[in-house]
């Protein structure tokens, strides 16, 4: 695995790279991806971090925006979209899954 491209610890709401904000290449397997997040998510997680009020809000931020990153990059479909700039994480299931099956009928 390495580090990735983009500006995973950006503090701006626009989504960044989920790729990068695992910091796994776009080739990466589902191992890889999946080692990734367990390894963010065990840095990240908010208890981890109740001991110190300061950072306990930005690790939610960050261990938020980590989950979000793996629920994508480890479901196919939702990661198919995601490759194809398709993927709107504002989406809700029923819109993603009409998205899927019309990416399915044209051949994507």
């Amino acid at each position: 695995m390495d580090g990735g491209s983009g500006n995973a610890s950006s503090g701006g709401a626009a989504v960044c790279c989920y790729y990068a904000l695992l910091g796994v290449r776009k080739s990466a397997s589902a191992t890889d991806i999946r080692t990734a997040y367990r390894r963010l998510a065990m840095k990240w997680h908010p208890d981890r971090w109740a001991s110190d009020p300061g950072a306990a809000g930005e690790a939610k931020r960050r261990f938020q925006r980590i989950q979000e990153a793996y629920s994508v990059l480890s479901d196919k479909g939702k990661k198919a979209m995601y490759d194809a700039g398709l993927f709107d994480p504002l989406d809700d299931d029923d819109q993603v899954n009409e998205q899927m099956s019309f990416l399915l009928l044209i051949g994507l």
